[in-house]
């Protein structure tokens, strides 16, 4: 499980091939904005138990793969189950789904290896349009401005109107797109498995730039701050500027990088076989850890999990916190926080939440 790369994590994630949301019972509208399949609470006296009826009316605040172009993993202005949790509704596909869901407006998208983009209602899971492309869909999209941005396995990248589904415009690539796309001022940012990441224009898909890897990018660029942070299966982390793609710096690490960094506060954190805190501004190590896997990022603490162990590390020095094992021999999904609870999918069928 330690080197296992982003396209196993979502092979193994996606099985069930059903979305669904989950909630408060007692409240009836509260929101998850990261399950895929159908929620069961933690057997354990360490998941977070608060009061009940806590929560927002489902579909708001997730426009894009990890929350925002940080890649952060948090969102602290938003809420989610946590306690006597039941099912909201379950959307069934045709295939695995393991693109996570963009939420925005009261609506769920999601892609599906049926072949499908799918919009479905927040409230009730209703399909509201389906869009079919030539290959599986694992890549999450991401929704701004009234356009929905997602990659699909037939190389191509789409945009798709988020009121109705029709076509915008395409970008054929040479490879696959499993990398999730990042939308930040007009410019759609994405990895290709042709070896490459690109720039284009959020209007009309027209290449800005190109910048080529010695492998596979599937990935999810992390833009922050006028520069495009993302890693490659040839074992690097590239900084690029935002404006033209050229390489800012470069970091070598042990293993493949699949997963996408996150970046707050000027500093890097990606995971791998570790996971890696660099400067910013120069890509120099400033201290790496055992424990890997996209980390999730809030208040002076990361949160990354390895096999079937979710630990909290010191952002400054990597120390740990603290970790907790579940049963299972591995963890099917990335950590998410939602208003100081961790959110974790297992593979013993479980999904965690933790206290932060």
């Amino acid at each position: 499980m330690a080197n296992r790369t982003r396209r196993e994590w979502l092979r193994a994630a996606g099985t069930a091939g059903i979305v669904g949301m989950a909630g408060c019972s007692s409240s009836g509208d509260t929101d998850n904005n990261e399950p895929t399949g159908t929620a069961e609470p933690a057997d354990t006296d360490e998941a977070m138990e608060t009061d009940e009826g806590e929560g927002s009316a489902p579909g708001s605040g997730a426009p894009m793969y990890r929350y925002d172009p940080a890649n952060t993993g948090a969102a602290q202005g938003e809420t989610g189950p946590q306690s006597s949790i039941s099912e909201q509704w379950a959307f069934e596909t045709g295939g695995p789904v393991v693109s996570s869901p963009a939420v925005v407006d009261g609506t769920v998208y999601v892609g599906s290896r049926d072949n499908s983009v799918y919009a479905l209602a927040g409230a009730d899971g209703s399909a509201q349009w389906t869009y079919q492309t030539e290959a599986g869909v694992s890549s999450s999209p991401a929704v701004v401005d009234g356009t929905v941005y997602v990659g699909s396995e037939d190389n191509s990248v789409y945009a798709l109107s988020a009121a109705e589904g029709s076509e915008r415009w395409t970008f054929q690539t040479e490879g696959s797109v499993i990398s999730s796309p990042a939308v930040v001022d007009g410019t759609v940012y994405v990895g290709s498995e042709d070896n490459s990441v690109y720039a284009l224009s959020a209007a009309d898909g027209s290449a800005r730039w190109t910048f080529e890897t010695e492998s596979i990018v599937i990935s999810s660029p992390t833009v922050v701050d006028g520069a495009v942070y993302v890693g490659s299966y040839d074992n690097h982390v590239y900084a690029l500027a935002a404006a033209d793609g050229s390489e800012q710096w470069t970091f070598g690490t042990r293993d493949t990088v699949s997963v996408s960094p996150a970046v707050v506060d000027n500093t890097v954190y990606v995971g791998g076989e570790n996971v890696y805190s660099l400067s910013a501004t120069d890509g120099s190590e400033l201290w790496n850890s055992e424990f890997g896997v996209s980390p999730a990022v809030v208040d002076g603490t990361v949160y990354v999990v390895r096999a079937g162990a979710i630990a909290a590390l010191s952002a400054s020095d990597g120390s740990e916190q603290w970790t907790y094992d579940t049963e299972s021999r591995g963890l099917t999904s990335l950590p998410v926080v939602v208003n100081g609870t961790v959110y974790v999918g297992s593979g013993d069928n479980r999904i965690y939440a933790l206290s932060e």
